[in-house]
């Protein structure tokens, strides 16, 4: 990270410079660290620049100039999740800068910072990597602009994209460029997106709208075949062409299948490679066992990382998700193909935390992944999995051809919670129920050994319409699963609870649907304290339907596409948002006047089967001043007390 490290190694440059929007954390939670150690064990010299001052190039020579290449990332988070609510509102804090403060990183860091990069040497290739760049890898709609905003690689005038998980591809960009060849040159590694003037002689075009049966993608020739997604200007005008790339986008996600994309951006196009192939378990080991110093780097001093105090004594054990949750960007991002580590690798991981992290008490805080409960499932036909192009393998229902045995979770459990020196395996990831309710013998064990007093789940909602329109399992599963909890909790003699997690202003969410679920929330008696609305990030098939209101899970046909409702406005998600808090006076107010406009002023007075309650806490949902002195009458306050 300085020059006085660089001496003291002996190097009088760096192979490659990494620029990153998180603090230097050297743990393999953090992306930075991987792609620097994987690159390290290749022989390169790296070099990491965290957080720099973007108000000028200067920071971003303090390294001097890379031999081969800038590799430049927006962090762990695309920055504006990082710094923005689902609001627009601008958070204060971020949990990947020391001390938590907030304002370490521009917005759209990855375009920042890859400008900075070209001014500090003009003649330096630019590799974008990480999830900000991978999840606006093609045109794209944008929540913070309200707009439609072209490929992140020609807004940031970068050489090559590496999009989803990028080991392989980043040790064969580099190894190529060292060997003198131009970032041009790199259009046959998987996973990669750059610019072309045209397409190459020898392929063969599908267009997006021809492709939306099996039979005819069946017989186009994956190897030669570029799918021609709407260009840049169609989807700026047309909805149903932003639809319709979208589909394709998702359909194209399977590495077993997928064919190379192109769109076309003003008089260039973008060209697509497919998805990376998922890392085997050997390959998956090496990664996670490289020599990190599992720590942040000792220049923050004694500053706490929020991130890194979460993750520092949990372990990852698998990469991926196939449940295809519409709103989430695992899947776009690490695949659908879960990639799992051995048992060994994981067991000798929890040692390393054991013996070298300061301040291990005895308890791993987490064992899991993107999800709890997916480690070593698959397709039970690798030839089935690789030309399937379903989006979910458990949605509507868990496929039949898919292997839902938690027999290998729970032999790593009971071994990680034998090895010496650990008193506790905790599971905080959050894990999938539709599948935990396959298994009686994975929720008792999980339920007995790993909750410390309550576990998050995330039905998301209650209601038929916005379920659908999610890829989740109906609520009758969560019931399911419930009633299996409580029954495992009751016969180890713990009192545990679930909490569950919602999503207000989904697409497919209507004002009626958000009230039954604050019915049922009240007849189950929960009271959220933190809710979710619903945030369109980058390139989600939700965020789609968001922008199109067309239903992007059926075909996208003009004409006769499916149509699909959303909360836009800031006023009605709100609204949806005070559903989920109705328990809150702030909020009674605003849900007042929704369930009378609603017709549904039933659901208002002092009764057990009311809503809310007819009159208002002195002082509760009102501003200062003579109209809520007037409103909040000593008697009225004294009926609602």
């Amino acid at each position: 990270m300085s020059r006085a490290e660089m001496q003291a190694l002996g190097w009088d440059e760096c192979d490659v410079i990494v620029v990153t929007g998180d603090a230097y954390v050297d743990h393999p939670s953090f992306g930075m660290a991987i792609i620097g150690r994987l690159l390290e064990a290749q022989g390169f010299r790296v070099g990491i620049i965290a957080q720099p001052d973007w108000q000028s190039a200067e920071p971003f020579k303090i390294l001097g100039r890379p031999r081969l290449f800038f590799g430049v990332t927006g962090g762990n988070m695309d920055s504006m999740v990082n710094r923005y609510t689902s609001d627009r509102r601008l958070r204060h804090n971020d949990n990947y800068s020391p001390g938590g403060e907030g304002g370490k990183r521009p917005d759209r860091s990855t375009i920042v910072y890859a400008q900075r990069c070209r001014e500090a040497y003009r003649d330096v290739p630019i590799v974008l990597g990480g999830i900000e760049a991978s999840l606006r890898r093609i045109a794209h709609y944008d929540y913070w602009s309200e707009k439609v905003r072209r490929s992140i690689l020609a807004d940031a005038k970068a050489d090559i994209l590496l999009f989803g998980n990028a080991e392989r591809a980043i040790v064969d960009v580099a190894l190529r460029l060292a060997q003198g060849e131009k970032p041009a040159d790199l259009d046959d590694i998987r996973g990669v997106a750059l610019m072309k003037s045209c397409v190459p002689d020898g392929w063969t075009e599908a267009l997006a709208n021809d492709i939306d049966s099996a039979d005819e993608g069946a017989r186009l020739s994956r190897e030669q075949t570029v799918v021609r997604l709407p260009s840049l200007e169609q989807v700026l005008d047309d909805k149903d062409a932003y639809a319709r790339a979208s589909r394709v986008l998702h359909r194209e996600s399977n590495p077993g299948n997928a064919r190379a994309l192109v769109q076309r951006h003003g008089d260039r196009e973008l060209w697509l490679t497919p998805p990376p192939i998922p890392l085997e378990t050997n390959e998956m080991d090496a990664v996670y066992e490289l020599p990190y110093a599992r720590g942040p780097h000792p220049s923050y001093g004694d500053a706490k990382i929020p991130a890194w105090e979460m993750i520092r004594f949990s372990v990852t054990i698998m990469r991926g998700c196939f449940g295809g949750c519409t709103f989430c960007s695992i899947t776009e991002h690490e695949g659908r193909i879960i990639q799992n580590r051995s048992e060994g690798s994981v067991l000798s991981e929890i040692g390393k935390i054991r013996d070298k992290t300061k301040g291990f008490t005895g308890v791993i805080s987490d064992v899991g992944g993107p999800t709890a409960n997916m480690y070593r499932m698959a397709c039970k036909d690798p030839k089935i999995e690789s030309a399937c192009r379903r989006p979910s393998c458990v949605y509507p229902g868990i496929c039949p051809n898919l292997n839902t045995s938690h027999d290998a979770l729970i032999s790593l459990y009971r071994k990680a919670r034998e090895l010496p020196g650990v008193k506790k395996v905790m599971v905080a990831s959050g894990v999938r129920y539709d599948l935990a309710v396959e298994s009686p013998e994975y929720v008792e064990e999980l339920v007995t050994h790993h909750v410390g007093g309550y576990l998050k789940i995330a039905p998301e909602h209650t209601e038929d319409g916005p379920l659908a329109k999610m890829m989740k399992p109906g609520i009758d599963t969560y019931d399911r699963f419930k009633e299996m909890f409580d029954a495992a909790a009751a016969k180890a003699g713990k009192k545990y609870f679930l909490i569950p997690y919602f999503i207000a202003a989904h697409p497919g969410t209507t004002d009626e649907d958000m009230m039954n679920l604050a019915l049922w929330l009240k007849k189950n008696r929960y009271r959220a304290d933190q809710v979710q609305t619903f945030l369109p990030s980058p390139m989600a098939s939700a965020t789609a339907m968001y922008h199109t209101g067309v239903n992007t899970l059926r075909a996208v046909r003009r004409g006769a596409t499916d149509k699909v409702v959303s909360a836009t406005g800031l006023r009605q998600r709100r609204l949806h948002k005070a559903f989920l808090r109705y328990h809150d006076p702030e909020n009674w107010p605003v849900l007042r006047d929704a369930l009378k406009a609603m017709g549904r002023a039933d659901l208002i007075g002092p009764a057990k089967h009311h809503l809310i309650p007819a009159t208002q806490p002195m002082g509760a949902g009102l501003k200062s001043g003579p109209a809520a002195r007037k409103f909040t009458t000593k008697g009225i306050y004294k009926r609602s007390r």
